[in-house]
């Protein structure tokens, strides 16, 4: 985007100067404009000097650099070391495969990375292409990337505002703003200058770009183009979010690096002693060195991390989950903070009737959304009073089904509303009080209305009655009504106006977090076919309905299960701080819980907010940056940060977590490209299964480490030893390669199927920093080590001493290997309990699985002429058999019994 000159700088940043609090003319005379509009020439004038009306556009990093990017890291190096290793004993098939793998990743990781950069053009495509503009006193259709400021634009229903505009003119101008404030009712706007301190969701004499014209008509001028706008200070904020590194790819780098040097390190220090110590031939000490290394690197590992987070998208897609991120499974895991909005997702997005108040008292209704199933219940018991009250209800739901526009349509085993949702809520209640709507409204046909005007925040309708009745009806603010009114319904009759107690009640109902509209009635001549505001004057007051947007069921019992689990719940809205408190009551965040608003948070240093956002759980009136602070300071915390999110406010804050997750039905674009996650049903509970999920796949994550490590670890000990104490190598280097081929993906692969242990999610999340190596798999991988050299070396010795030969000894030690390695597999498949159960010893169908391929591939290992000569094998008796069970059956109880031991000291918590 071209840069404006200094002296065209007029109302570039009008959130700064506040042009919604100024009075139209002052801003018109500050742009040097008028409602005539601006001539051709100054207009092409001024789109030289301001640039086009489009946001500036990042350029990428070039594809190839973009790719070979994905080979720079640890893990990459561990995987091509593991192939030249193999690839040096010959075997080429198993070097292809594991380069097929580095492949593999840095395709799909180019992929997802391609596809994360498309939040920003996400967002240019909220810009309608174009707009009708009043030039020289005409009206164009000129596209939007030429419209500038001081550009006066009409705005009509279904249109997109093309520019952030100052509003000069309105009728019933109703606007869709959820991209920037989250607000799931359309918000009313006017031309009136608007409170200077006004957060965004409260500048009704704005409209702002890529917000959608709901309903109405409205003239404005252009205060702010392209980068300047509201959308504009979105996208910025979004290329400045640097994408985080997932722990998992924090801790297999780090894991990569310290692995790499190590192996280096010994097996350089392992080449000179046997060459300078033992006398060993160079090229005989590099084949031991190389089999050192082969029996060292796991590269089966990270294919089956890779496997295990694959099937972990799978589960979740079951449980309305789409992944877009791999990585963002395991993160889910960790998450330890789940920063929410509120409409659609705490909440139905539905609106529905709560309360109706009468002057007699109150009905409560039952029901929730748009389902037409409940019924009224009545607070009175006394039989008068009730059926005063039900003759008030009765007047008061004609009033909402009469003077309405919605309908409620069922389609598709659901119930959709056809027009305003609070006109919506009013059908259903309509028919939940045993009206039909079409019928009622066919007796009282609509003669003339006046349509709901932001000005005078009222909607009228003039009625006939088949009988020849005729009445005004009339619905709107309260306080707006009771001015207008000069009795109350009382019964069959009326009475005098008490205007306190209605405002009481007005107060009590918006203290629940209700929106609350109020309803009048007026009778008129038979005759009267007319209808102006005049006429409105002398009305008689029926009654309030009050209107929630109720809580998901599921949300309240996920908000439970998040904090059994020890994840902290936030819930960020644009709603007023009284509303976001009341919904927060009624999902499970306490009876009085602390509410901080965007303006508060404005004053807050960010020095002092970290431990601020930490103690408070919900947030109301927010803006973009808001939501950024509120993550950056729960991040600085060390805290791991899921952020849902569905407007174009929410991108940059759903980039900047940890897990940003979109919402997959009522989502924009910007914020499901921005996202790692989007949640098909823009449900919360499917959040919290998704955190179940991911915890499962952490879990099985450590299983497949703590099971490839250790017995990877005895067969490196087996060889480090027979250099050091310079006898035969008990496994040649083929056989090791063997043994990790035949395992690693079978017995390994099937550690990424198992199910969830019991009470996962009863568990504190674990922390941020928390290495991929705790101290608990650090023992465990040095414990089952040693244990498989001491069985290695006692089988090995002891095949020797009987005078059986080399060939049959070593393969005495790979069958017992194999083994240890079966039995070690159904020890680690629970590390937070016993594995003597009946579940634990039958074992998943995957496990079976693995062990049956396992045992066929070993026999024909053993017993097959061709493997024989292949790997210099011989044929084990059936004591030999016997013997090998007996170990790993002897090694299973051992590692038990130090299971029940760390379990009871804590370590298995580390």
């Amino acid at each position: 985007m071209e840069t404006p000159t200094a002296d065209t700088s007029l109302l570039l940043d009008n959130s700064s100067l506040g042009v919604h609090a100024r009075h139209i003319d002052e801003v018109l005379a500050d742009l040097k404009t008028s409602s005539s509009g601006l001539t051709a020439d100054e207009a092409a004038r001024r789109l030289t000097n301001y640039g086009r009306n489009q946001l500036p556009k990042v350029a990428g990093r070039h594809l190839l650099l973009r790719f070979l990017a994905h080979f720079h890291n640890a893990l990459i190096y561990f995987l091509l070391a593991a192939a030249i290793a193999a690839s040096l004993l010959g075997h080429v098939v198993d070097a292809a495969v594991i380069a097929a793998v580095v492949l593999v990743n840095a395709v799909v990781g180019f992929i997802q990375e391609g596809k994360a950069e498309k939040a920003l053009s996400a967002i240019h495509n909220l810009i309608a292409p174009h707009a009708y503009l009043i030039r020289e006193g005409r009206r164009f259709k000129v596209p939007v990337k030429e419209i500038v400021p001081g550009d006066i634009v009409s705005l009509e229903p279904g249109e997109r505002v093309p520019a952030d505009l100052r509003l000069i003119r309105t009728s019933a101008l109703r606007i869709e703003e959820a991209i920037l404030t989250g607000e799931s009712v359309a918000a009313e706007k006017r031309e009136a200058p608007a409170p200077k301190e006004a957060a965004l969701g409260d500048r009704h004499s704005m409209a702002y770009s890529g917000t959608l014209v709901a309903a109405g008509q409205g003239l404005g001028v252009v205060v702010a183009t392209g980068g300047a706008t509201e959308i504009g200070r979105i996208s910025a904020l979004l290329r400045e979010v640097q994408p985080l590194t997932t722990p998992l790819l924090r801790q297999i780098n780090h894991f990569g690096k310290q692995f790499t040097w190590i192996t280096l390190a010994v097996a350089a220090v392992l080449f000179a002693f046997a060459v300078l110590v033992r006398g060993y031939a160079w090229p005989d000490a590099l084949i031991a060195v190389v089999a050192l290394s082969v029996g060292a690197i796991p590269e089966g590992l990270p294919a089956v991390i890779t496997i295990t987070l694959a099937i972990g998208v799978q589960r979740m897609a079951r449980r309305h989950a789409a992944i877009r991120q791999l990585p963002a499974v395991e993160t889910l895991g960790a998450t330890s903070v789940i920063c929410s909005d509120k409409t659609g997702t705490l909440t139905r997005n539905e609106m529905t009737v709560r309360r109706l108040e009468v002057s007699h008292g109150r009905f409560a209704v039952t029901g929730s959304g748009y389902v037409p199933e409940g019924r009224l219940e009545a607070a009175s018991t006394d039989d008068a009073a009730a059926d005063k009250q039900r003759l008030e209800s009765g007047c008061l739901v004609l009033a909402g089904v009469v003077c309405n526009d919605a309908q409620l349509n069922h389609e598709n085993g659901a119930w959709h509303v056809m027009g305003d949702p609070m006109e919506g809520a009013l059908v259903a209640l309509a028919m939940k009080a045993g009206l039909e709507p079409e019928l009622t409204r066919h007796e009282w046909s609509r003669l003339y209305e006046i349509p709901f005007d932001a000005k005078h925040r009222l909607m009228a309708t003039l009625n006939r009655h088949s009988a020849g009745d005729g009445r005004i009806f009339v619905k709107g603010a309260p306080d707006e009504l009771l001015q207008r009114c000069v009795a109350q319904l009382d019964g069959e009759g009326t009475a005098s106006l008490d205007r306190d107690a209605w405002g009481a009640k007005v107060a009590n109902a918006a203290a629940q977090g209700e929106r609350v509209l109020g309803f009048a009635v007026k009778a008129v001549a038979p005759d009267a076919d007319k209808l102006a505001f005049s006429d409105l004057d002398g009305l008689v007051f029926i009654g309030l309905i009050g209107f929630i947007d109720p809580p998901r069921e599921e949300a309240v019992a996920a908000i439970k299960e998040c904090h059994s689990a020890g994840v902290a719940v936030k819930m960020i809205t644009g709603d007023h701080a009284e509303t976001a408190a009341a919904i927060a009551r009624q999902l499970g965040f306490g009876e009085d819980p602390r509410v901080l608003t965007g303006r508060e948070l404005d004053d807050i240093s960010d020095t002092d907010l970290p431990a601020i956002v930490t103690e408070v759980s919900v947030f109301a009136r927010t803006n973009p940056e808001h939501k950024l602070r509120i993550v950056r300071a729960l991040q600085s915390t060390g805290a791991i940060v899921a952020m849902t999110g569905d407007g174009v406010n929410d991108a940059p804050s759903l980039k900047q977590a940890n897990v940003g997750v979109g919402m997959g039905h009522k989502g924009t674009d910007a914020a499901k490209e921005a996202s790692q996650m989007v949640l098909l049903d823009d449900n919360f509970a499917s959040i919290v299964a998704a955190v179940n999920e991911g915890r499962v796949v952490y879990d099985n994550i450590r299983k497949v480490t703590a099971w490839t490590l250790p017995t990877n670890g005895g067969e490196v000990l087996a060889v480090i030893t027979a250099i050091l104490f310079n006898f035969s190598m008990p496994m040649s280097a083929v056989q090791i390669l063997w043994i990790n081929l035949v395992t690693a993906g079978t017995l390994g692969l099937a550690l990424a199927f198992e199910p969830a242990e019991p009470n996962v999610m009863q568990r504190r999340p674990r922390p941020a920093n928390q290495g991929l190596l705790t101290p608990f798999l650090i023992w465990r991988v040095a414990l089952v080590s040693f244990l498989f050299l001491a069985a290695v070396l006692g089988v090995f010795f002891y095949s020797l001493g009987r005078g059986d030969e080399l060939a049959m000894a070593r393969t005495l030690v790979v069958n017992l290997i194999v083994v240890l390695e079966i039995f070690y597999l159904f020890n680690v498949r629970y590390l937070h309990y016993t594995s003597f159960s009946w579940q634990g010893l039958l074992g998943t169908p995957a496990v079976l699985s693995a062990v049956a391929v396992v045992i066929v591939a070993q026999a024909m290992f053993t017993y097959w002429p061709a493997m024989q000569a292949l790997f210099d094998t011989r044929s084990l008796s059936f004591l030999d058999g016997v013997l090998v069970i007996c170990i790993g059956m002897v090694m299973m109880a051992i590692l038990e019994v130090e299971k029940i031991v760390m379990r009871r000291t804590g370590w298995l918590r580390q």
